[in-house]
């Protein structure tokens, strides 16, 4: 019988792993486990599938092939046990146990394993303000609620909306309810540029200059302190200096590492929540593996450890404890965090350190600006 792996988490850095560790060692006993139905998709495309630049939402979750990344696709393709719609509860590290539950009968089971690996991700930050609950009010995390999302402007249910959060997901989201919907759309942020601490305010501010040349009215540095509804409903969202008429408010205000299992495991987290992990992508118990956005990594640039939720890192960090897992000894040193995005017809990205990042590091940093020819 060959090692046995359960991998709790099935988006990015944990499908990953299992077909690398299978691909390495056949004989590999690996089970694939997540609380979702639908798995192995790209998150990051979700703004495009609202915006109808992706017109199927299987395109977020299919192969070069054309192969929907699915149960029966990992199980078949692939040879891992791959059960969906499965909450993993405790983990046992004595024993080398993990007590899982089906969320559809309620059934729980254990399943040994040999090396464990979390790849829990984030969930979205919903903020504590009133009518957070109301409906008309999305995460745009999932598959399922960018569904819900399209299927409710197709309708002819939503002729205004707010997106809170000037962060990438809540730009594109803006962009995408004005573009192709022709939504009329307002973007709230709470600090005084968009996309904080991503890049420097003098790149933010051509962004937010080209967002309202496109129609999308920008306000800054207004906290979202009221989500106001009719008949439970979503009508309108309150800052501090405006209110604002909404059918739909889309709550882009970052993400947070999912690190319950671990911490409940006595296993090391971060006082900023993400789960400690060596360059081997191993945990506190050397049996244990992490990877993906729950995990903090290494700044290349600052050396220090930094939150970096990003799918291309995901895959780099699946594949190196896939790697490890199987026997074969591999390292991720980390990343510098680099992402670019697109808001009509503009492109905008970085790498490294922000100017301000770079000074709070201790460095003596300065700032060079020009406007070159691009292409």
């Amino acid at each position: 019988m060959g090692k046995k792996v359960v991998i709790v988490g099935a988006v990015a850095a944990g499908p990953k792993a299992a077909v690398r560790i299978k691909r390495l060692d056949f004989s590999a006993q690996v089970t694939l486990i997540d609380e979702d139905s639908i798995i192995s998709y790209g998150g990051c495309g979700i703004p495009y599938y609202v915006s109808g630049d992706v017109p199927d939402e299987k395109e977020l979750r299919s192969t070069n092939f054309h192969m929907v990344r699915d149960k029966d696709y990992f199980e078949r393709a692939k040879g891992v046990t791959t059960l969906t719609r499965t909450k993993a509860l405790t983990i046992d590290r004595k024993n080398k146990k993990v007590e899982i539950e089906s969320l559809e009968t309620g059934a729980r089971d254990w399943l040994d394993y040999d090396a464990l690996m979390l790849a829990t991700g984030t969930e979205p930050f919903v903020l504590p303000i009133p009518g957070a609950d109301l409906d008309g009010v999305f995460c745009a995390n999932n598959i399922h609620r960018a569904v819900a999302i399209k299927e409710r402007i197709a309708a002819g249910k939503v002729s205004s909306a707010v997106v809170i959060g000037g962060g990438a997901i809540g730009v594109e989201m803006a962009e995408a309810l004005k573009d192709l919907w022709g939504v009329d759309t307002a973007l709230v942020e709470f600090f005084d540029q968009l996309l904080p601490n991503l890049v420097d305010w003098e790149m933010a501010a051509i962004l937010a200059t080209h967002l309202r040349d496109n129609g999308v009215a920008v306000h800054l540095g207004e906290p979202a302190r009221e989500i106001i509804g009719e008949g439970g409903t979503v009508a309108g969202v309150r800052t501090d200096k405006r209110t604002l008429a909404a059918d739909l408010v889309i709550m882009a205000a970052g993400v947070r590492p999912r690190a319950e299992l671990a911490r409940a495991a006595g296993l090391h987290v971060s006082e900023r929540g993400m789960i400690v992990v060596n360059d081997h992508m191993q945990t506190s118990d050397p049996a244990i593996y992490a990877a993906g956005d729950c995990v903090e990594i290494t700044n290349l640039v600052s050396g220090r450890k930094f939150f970096a939720p990003l799918g291309s890192l995901a895959n780099k960090e699946g594949r190196v404890a896939g790697d490890n897992i199987a026997g074969i000894p591999s390292t991720f040193a980390g990343g510098v965090g680099s992402f670019i995005m697109k808001a009509f017809d503009m492109s905008i990205g970085s790498a490294g350190l922000t100017l301000s990042a770079a000074r709070a590091a201790g460095y003596d940093a300065d700032i060079s600006l020009t406007s070159p020819v691009d292409r």
